[in-house]
C-alpha cells in the first residue's frame, strides 16, 4: 500500500491509501477520488519524504521491541517473586531442615523460603525434594 498526502483545489489536505501509484491516477481520472471536506474532484499529490527501511532503522525498532519485552518480562518476574514471598514463611538458614521436615511429613506442608548452600540444595534435589532458587532482583532495570 502507498500513502499519499493529498490536497484539493480549495487547499484542504488529507491522506489517501492506494494499492499502487496507477490506482491514484485511475481514481482521479474517473472522478472517484474527492475531497472529504468540500467534495472537490480536483486532487493533487503533495511532496512527501519517502519512508525508507534501512538496516539501522530495523535494528533500532528491534532493540526498542526487545527493551519493551525485557522490561515487561522483568516486571512479571518481580511480581511472581513478590507473590511467592508474600505467601511463604521465611525460615532463613533453616531452609534445608524445614524442607526435609515438610517433605517427610514431620511438619505441616506450607510454602517456605530461605537460604542454603549450593551443595545442600543439590542434596535436597537428590533426595527428591522439589526446590527452586528465587532470583535476587534489582529494584529497577533500564
Amino acid at each position: 500500500m502507498i500513502r499519499y498526502s493529498l490536497r484539493c483545489e480549495n487547499a484542504h489536505e488529507f491522506e489517501g491509501w492506494f494499492s499502487e501509484s496507477a490506482d491514484f491516477d485511475r481514481q482521479v481520472a474517473s472522478g472517484f477520488l474527492t475531497c472529504p471536506v468540500c467534495n472537490s474532484a480536483s486532487i493533487s499529490k503533495l511532496l512527501m519524504a519517502p519512508s525508507v527501511s534501512t538496516a539501522r532503522k530495523k535494528d533500532e525498532m528491534q532493540t526498542l521491541a526487545m527493551d519493551t519485552m525485557r522490561r515487561e518480562a522483568f516486571q512479571k518476574l518481580k511480581e511472581a517473586v513478590a507473590t511467592i514471598k508474600a505467601n511463604s514463611e521465611d525460615v532463613g538458614t533453616r531452609f534445608p531442615e524445614e524442607a526435609r521436615k515438610i517433605h517427610y511429613g514431620e511438619s505441616d506442608a506450607r510454602g517456605i523460603i530461605g537460604q542454603t548452600t549450593v551443595d545442600e540444595a543439590q542434596a535436597l534435589l537428590d533426595e527428591g525434594i522439589e526446590i527452586a532458587a528465587l532470583p535476587v532482583l534489582p529494584d529497577d532495570v533500564n
